[in-house]
Formats: C-alpha cells, structure tokens, sequence
C-alpha cells in the first residue's frame, strides 16, 4: 500500500470530531463544541446564506467523509512522498457554499505541501476554526498552513475557483505557474417521466441543498416532450419551507417579477419557479427545464458541452450519472471538473527548482 501520510490521524479525529457534533443525541460540551458553535454563529453573522441549517450539513458531509477508511482509499492509489520537496500551493476559494476549499486545503496537506490560502471573504471563519484543530492535534502542522488577505507571494503554484470572470483573471495573472483554474459549472438532471416520488423527493435535495449555489446543485432539468410536471412539484412539496428564508424568498420575488413583466412563460408552485430555457446556470429560486427529444441526442450534447457540467443525475438512462439525492455527497475521490487535485499536487514535488 502507498504511504500513509500522518495527517491522516488528526483528520480521522476532525472527522470523529464533526460527527459527534451533528448527532442530536450527543452532548455538546467541551471548548471545542463552543468554539465550533461561536464559528456557525459568526459564519451566519457574516454571510447569511450559511444558515445552521446548511452549515450543519457541510460538517456533517465532512463527518462523515473523514473515517480511517474512506481516507485510506483516498491514498490508496497514491505514492505519497517520505521525503519529498514540499511545494507552497496557493489556493484561492470561492465562498458560495461553507467550506467549499477544504477539499483543496486537505489535498496540499495529504501530499506533504504547504497551503497558503486565500479565503473568499463570504467564508472566512470555519476553515481556520478546522486548521487550529487539525494544528492542535499535529503542531508539526503549523508549518504547513498559512491564511492570508494580502497579495499572493512566494508560491509554486495555485488552484483557484471562481467565476468565468475571474478564471479569466486567474489565468492572466497566474498562467506562468503549474495551476487548476476552475470557473463556473452546473449540474443538471435528466428525467424521463419513469421516476419514482422518492427519487424526486431526493432530487429535491439536489436542487435546493445550499439554495443552489453550489456547482454541485442542480439548476437545470431536461424532460420529455410529453412530462407531466404535476408529479413532480407534488415530490419536492416537502422543500417548501425554503421561502421562509428572507433572502432566498427576495430572490425568487425579483426572478418571478422580471419573468412575468417580460411575458416569460413559467410554472410556479410559490417557492420555486421553473422556466423554459436553453442555459445550464439558472438564478437563484428558478429551475430551468428543457424538452429533448431522444437520450442519444442529450448524451451527445453533454459530451460537447462537458467544460459546463459537473454533474449529471439521471436514473440510469445516461452512461455517467449520479443518483439522485448524491450530488453534494460527493467522495473524497471526486474531485472537482474531474481534475486529480492530489496527482497534480505530488507531480510538483517531483519538478525540481
């Protein structure tokens, strides 16, 4: 077996560590609950997208991620260097779901690099809330991580998530490093009128986990010609609570408004609005559906726009899908735009100079 790199205990214990701490039948107690929960308080404070709700569900996921073994199966296929040449890595994170860098701050630490790290200002408290604890169990660990607000310098290369924008920003400034620029990508899903009310009801998590902001949410449905969607909104009926958010529910006031002055034609069920459109990246409260004609025809435009998609739910009548209900349940393996963030990381070490 590859080398077991050593952070992987502290990770074991983070990982132990969130689970206890989203199990409702666990006492909370101890400095590290508090300091966890001050963290979710202010998090929410700075950025009232991350509710508890949601914030819970990220730790949760990462509970859950973080066992001895789904880390020795990240590893697995990996030679992990005893002494290697470590590189600094600057990673620059986005901030529209909680600790969406922590895949690529764990990634630079699991190959023996240095993370120096750009927080997106809209989540700038939990990651460092997660390196004190992870420093706490392995101090040697304090070498490794840096957080900075100011002007990247003194890095090898970097891994920066953004915007169409800002990747190409990302791309001028950093093109003379080794580099993953990630920009926008959406996850759609493809019904064919043969799902069960459980599968739509997970669907339903698909789409509405985070509001939909993540790229791993779904924001675009394809449909057959002939769909009754009738069944489906009674599916997702469950998710209707959403609107009480004041800012999800602005949002989806602003889209229906704008939709319904331009004549737009929509269904709406009162906390979701679905609109016929050719685009992947729906606003925030929309679903956008498109009708198709055959499977084969969809696989093909699929396979033509790829550098769009991240993920594809489907109930087997695509060749690479997910299930339903699994897109922001992703493995440690999974790695974003289908990019081996950790291949890249040890390939560097192997580059001298």
């Amino acid at each position: 077996m590859a080398n077991q790199p050593p952070i992987l205990q502290p990770l074991q214990e983070l990982g132990s560590f969130l689970t206890g701490f989203c199990d409702p039948t666990e006492t909370k107690e101890g400095l590290w609950h508090t300091k966890l929960e001050d963290a979710i308080r202010i998090a929410q404070h700075k950025n009232s997208w991350f509710t508890r709700e949601n914030v819970l569900f990220a730790l949760h996921q990462w509970g859950n991620l973080l066992t001895k073994s789904n880390l020795e199966n990240w590893m697995a296929s990996y030679q992990i260097p005893v002494n290697g040449a470590p590189k600094t890595v600057a990673v620059i994170m986005a901030g529209n779901i909680p600790l969406v860098g922590l895949h690529d701050f764990l990634s630079v630490l699991v190959t023996g690099n240095k993370v120096l790290a750009k927080l997106s200002s809209n989540d700038e408290v939990l990651l460092p809330l997660i390196a004190e604890f992870l420093m706490e169990r392995e101090p040697a660990l304090s070498g490794q991580m840096a957080f900075t607000q100011e002007k990247l310098t003194g890095f090898d290369a970097v891994i920066a998530t953004g915007s169409n924008n800002t990747g190409r920003y990302f791309e001028y400034y950093f093109g003379k490093y080794p580099s993953i620029i990630r920009k926008n990508r959406n996850s759609v899903a493809v019904l064919t009128g043969n799902e069960t009310k459980a599968q739509l009801r997970a669907l339903g998590i698909d789409i509405f986990t985070y509001f939909g902001l993540g790229c791993r949410s779904v924001s675009k449905i394809f449909v057959p010609k002939d769909y009754g969607f009738d069944v489906f909104f009674e599916a997702i009926y469950g998710f209707k609570d959403i609107i009480n958010n004041h800012k999800y529910a602005n949002n989806y006031d602003y889209n229906k408004a704008v939709y319904l002055m331009s004549e737009y034609k929509i269904l709406d069920n009162n906390f979701l609005l679905l609109k016929e459109d050719t685009q992947y990246a729906s606003p925030i409260g929309t679903l956008f559906y498109e009708f198709y004609d055959t499977i084969t025809q969809l696989q093909e435009r699929f396979r033509e726009d790829r550098n769009q998609l991240q993920c594809i739910v489907a109930n087997g009548c695509m060749g690479n899908c997910m299930d339903f209900g699994q897109t922001q349940r992703p493995n440690l393996g999974d790695y974003a735009d289908g990019v081996d963030t950790v291949s890249f990381l040890l390939n560097l070490q192997a580059q001298q100079g």
